[in-house]
């Protein structure tokens, strides 16, 4: 069987971080941690915890698998929306893969303190999507 690589997370972009904090922590009961300028006004949203069960179809999944953030809008970064991001084991060999596949890699990899090695990338269908090579558990 094929290793499968998880979404691990999601992204939004935002253009008010108070606005967009307020919003989601008020309408979700998301808990909103914002991350200071070094790293880059970055803003993490805790979505559920993970001993919570769903009430539903997903009842044996746990809840808070996937947390995600948010990013400021800037004039000059390509297709800030919504997106996931992947977590991969070697994101130079994601990366060959994404190129000769047909999608497209969005710059460089760039390191996010720890967290790991990042970078964007659209699909084949024009989708931005995103992967990380996690750091290693210590």
């Amino acid at each position: 069987m094929k290793k499968m690589n998880p979404v691990v997370h999601f992204e939004m972009p935002y253009q008010d971080k108070e606005r967009m904090v307020k919003f989601y922590s008020t309408v979700f009961g998301w808990e909103m941690t914002k991350l200071g300028s070094d790293m880059m006004d970055y803003v993490l949203a805790k979505t559920a915890y993970a001993n919570e069960k769903r009430d539903s179809i997903f009842k044996d999944v746990a809840r808070g698998a996937i947390g995600g953030g948010f990013f400021p809008k800037k004039p000059d970064w390509p297709a800030q929306y919504p997106s996931v991001v992947i977590a991969v084991d070697d994101i130079k060999e994601s990366m060959d893969l994404i190129n000769k596949n047909g999608g497209k890699v969005l710059g460089e990899p760039m390191d996010i303190p720890g967290s790991g090695t990042y970078v964007s990338f659209t699909d084949t269908e024009d989708n931005r999507v995103s992967i990380i090579q996690p750091l290693p558990m210590t």
